[in-house]
């Protein structure tokens, strides 16, 4: 099993910046991808960024420009800073991951973080 702990979020203005951390932890064997999904109210969860371990990355096109995604492979841990925010980008923010086991693909969630904008 993999733990996916968050750190960051809160609360900022229109047009400010947060950043949020996820460090994974537990028993790994070799992740592959890792990255950030966010729910609003009502709404469904939806990609936000994601980055391989290679660092090949997929952004939302809402968050392109905007928002950047980095990681440590030798840490487990995977980082996004967030610029220029706008009060649509308020949700719960998840950390995710997956990794092969012989075949099987397995993905993983982190509590989740809120992330408040205010207008």
């Amino acid at each position: 099993q993999v733990q996916l702990v968050e750190s960051g979020g809160g609360l900022v203005q229109a047009g400010g910046s947060l950043s949020l951390s996820c460090a994974a932890s537990g028993s790994i064997f070799s992740i592959n991808v890792m990255g950030w999904y966010r729910q609003a109210l009502g709404k469904q969860r939806e990609l936000v960024v994601t980055i391989t371990n290679g660092g090949s990355t997929n952004y939302a096109d809402s968050v392109k420009g905007r928002f950047t995604i980095s990681r440590d492979n030798a840490k487990n841990t995977v980082y996004l800073q967030m610029n220029s925010l706008k009060p649509e980008d308020t949700g719960v923010y998840y950390c995710y991951c997956n990794e092969n086991r012989r075949g099987y693909l397995y993905a993983y969630w982190g509590q989740g973080t809120q992330v408040t904008v205010s207008s």
